[in-house]
């Protein structure tokens, strides 16, 4: 009697369903994910006239994309590890990238929601508007920003095992992301530190987001940070499936 195999099709809407499963129901995780940079975007009103409404709203969705990377993305993979989750998956017909993709898909959904929602609060609270074009590459650069924090937790997975560790590493990551990289671009924190910021991951996606933001504003060093971007989702992808385990032994 022959076995039926599920397609790899199948398998995948399968996974992607029962992933937005769980996401919904840690959708309180989700809202605190995005409260942080909305709060930002709305005490830093003051600054758009200095610096404008691109550069504030890209800080603002720079902290939202690490926030998922490695908040959301990076300690969900490190428990479902613990407890045993992919080892089951490991034994059913089904791919490792299969699984893998059905996670991934689900964070890049919770991008383009973040997105949308801050492009909502910053236009009707702080009235920045962009043309739509500005948020159409807005939306890519975002996703392609994204893709930088969800690799580099990925590769912090990988290094750590301990569920506990994972989450204390990542937050330790975000909070010198965020410090560092906030007010290092404003130069608050010396002239070697604004400078080390500007090609750092924080400062590459937070400059295609805000040159993208407004087009026109895109020129050569726009292109630079974007090869960097992509270069450091390259590196962290490859040291994150590298290291990474399926169990936590």
């Amino acid at each position: 009697m022959s076995q039926h195999i599920p397609s790899s099709a199948t398998v995948y809407s399968a996974l992607l369903r029962a992933d937005l499963t769980v996401q919904w129901r840690n959708r309180r995780a989700s809202l605190l994910v995005i409260l942080v940079p909305t709060v930002i975007l709305i005490s830093w009103k003051g600054l758009i006239e200095k610096f404008g409404g691109a550069f504030v709203l890209s800080n603002c969705m720079t902290v939202n994309l690490i926030a998922i990377g490695l908040m959301g993305y990076t300690n969900a993979i490190a428990r479902d590890r613990d407890k045993g989750i992919f080892q089951r998956l490991r034994v059913a017909p089904t791919s490792a990238w299969s699984i893998m993709l059905s996670r991934l898909t689900v964070q890049l959904l919770m991008i383009v929601l973040n997105t949308t929602i801050l492009f909502l609060v910053g236009y009707n609270l702080d009235h920045i508007a962009m043309t739509p074009g500005g948020y159409a590459f807005g939306y890519l650069t975002a996703i392609l920003g994204g893709a930088v924090y969800l690799s580099l937790g990925q590769t912090i997975v990988g290094l750590i095992k301990n569920p506990e560790t994972v989450n204390v590493a990542t937050r330790l990551v975000y909070f010198i992301f965020i410090m560092t990289g906030m007010f290092g671009e404003l130069g608050m924190l010396g002239k070697e530190i604004q400078a080390a910021v500007k090609w750092s991951p924080y400062g590459t996606v937070n400059r295609i987001v805000s040159h993208s933001l407004v087009p026109a504003t895109w020129d050569h060093d726009s292109t630079i940070a974007l090869l960097a971007t992509i270069g450091y989702t390259l590196l962290f992808t490859l040291l994150g499936i590298r290291w990474f385990k399926w169990n936590s032994r």
